[in-house]
């Protein structure tokens, strides 16, 4: 499955990792590199399986064959297990593609082969389910917006959330339990999110957090955050090149081009004329309700980094299945994860596009997290960009399973 990966699935893969340490023979990647006759581990999934022999495609480095045979002991455990205390033993048969495993055994001298001593697996069917889980709960419990302040002494986060009825703060509380994780610089996937701590967020990022909100909404202790630095555009289609895969914006910010480059982890989007004519009609609302220096829009250069997320794929919205909290305003993340899906093909020159990016290299574009067209009522009413701007949060992509489209 070439879909967004999840925040779960980065769990999974930390919690392999810690498996491998109950196996006898503890060795690091390159431990196993500098003597590949002796014990050695790898973490990956089955690519293929050919009567007793599987193809592995480990988390790094090629393939590996793997031959298994009567002595190899094979277990099963549940996802999100750190321990062989619940492993159950299984036969070769159950083994399928797609399925996780650890493997423990003896590697070729060209690391190319490896011979089975153990085999510890996360059945792919029972990863796909708590996936599902886990962006349901992202979808309940889950909140974003723009971190506004940092108290890394009280261990919280201030952020700014916009929605149709303006902007409130809420308050993020972290613990020494809280998973916090951070967007590689140039990647739009959940599974190269990092470990990190509270001392790199840092104000204009943008933020999720999922756990339990206080009875008022105005706080929320959270068990997992995410979070990232990325880019905002917004502008009219200069140019679309589908063999490079790439999109010229000029962006009504800087009132500069913008090259973005559009991979299979993108997600592209359209809204439908009349959501966008509605969007519009309410963004005029807010834009007249709200100071001009409110603390949801970004800065108003072509630099103005909201975070992101991923994605790399929407579904981290709060809300209910309608895209709306209880008693509150629509939520937009809910909304987009419901929008048409558009390939790159689709797009044309003059079409007016939200996007957010990666924030690019010296030497490369931005990578599109999310792109949204059909937004010529919303750049409309907001013709600066600088209040459209504050829809951002709705981009911020989440553990939901999307696929992307190029």
């Amino acid at each position: 499955m070439h879909s967004t990966k999840t925040l779960v699935s980065i769990a999974l893969c930390l919690a392999s990792l810690r498996l491998a340490e109950a196996f006898a023979s503890p060795m690091n990647p390159q431990a196993q590199e500098a003597a590949p006759s002796a014990m050695a581990k790898r973490i990956g999934a089955i690519k293929a399986i050919e009567g007793s022999t599987l193809t592995l495609t480990p988390d790094s480095g090629s393939d590996v064959n793997v031959t298994v045979s009567a002595a190899t002991r094979i277990v099963r455990i549940a996802p999100g297990e750190k321990s062989l205390k619940n492993a159950t033993p299984i036969q070769m048969s159950d083994l399928q593609v797609g399925d996780r495993v650890l493997i423990g055994g003896k590697a070729s001298d060209d690391a190319k082969s490896l011979v089975a001593a153990s085999i510890v697996v996360m059945k792919h069917s029972d990863l796909e389910a708590r996936n599902q889980q886990a962006s349901q709960d992202w979808q309940k419990r889950g909140f974003g917006g723009l971190v506004t302040a940092v108290d890394v002494s009280a261990a919280t986060v201030t952020i700014s959330v916009t929605g149709f009825a303006g902007t409130k703060t809420i308050l993020v509380r972290a613990s020494k339990d809280t998973v916090i994780r951070r967007y590689a610089p140039d990647s739009v996937k959940f599974d190269d999110a990092k470990l990190s701590t509270l001392q790199d967020l840092h104000p204009g990022d943008q933020l999720r957090a999922r756990g339990n909100h206080s009875p008022d909404g105005a706080e929320l202790t959270a068990e997992e955050i995410v979070s990232g630095s990325f880019r905002n555009v917004a502008g009219i289609v200069s140019s679309v090149d589908t063999s490079a895969s790439t999109i010229i914006v000029q962006d009504v910010l800087s009132k500069k081009p913008v090259q973005v480059k559009v991979t299979s982890e993108s997600q592209l989007h359209k809204l439908p004329s009349e959501m966008a004519q509605h969007i519009a009609m309410r963004l005029k609302a807010t834009v007249v309700a709200q100071p001009s220096n409110g603390a949801a829009a970004p800065s108003n250069s072509t630099s103005s980094e909201a975070g992101s997320g991923s994605r790399p794929g929407g579904g981290m919205g709060a809300g209910s299945g309608n895209g709306m909290r209880s008693g509150a305003a629509p939520d937009f993340q809910q909304m987009l994860s419901r929008l048409p899906p558009v390939t790159l093909k689709d797009l044309n020159k003059g079409d007016a596009v939200m996007i957010v990016t990666t924030p690019g290299t010296a030497s490369g574009a931005g990578t599109v997290i999310t792109l949204i067209a059909g937004v010529e009522p919303i750049l409309q009413a907001a013709p600066s960009g600088s209040q459209a701007m504050m829809l951002s949060p709705w981009t911020l992509g989440g553990p939901s399973g999307d696929s992307g489209n190029q």
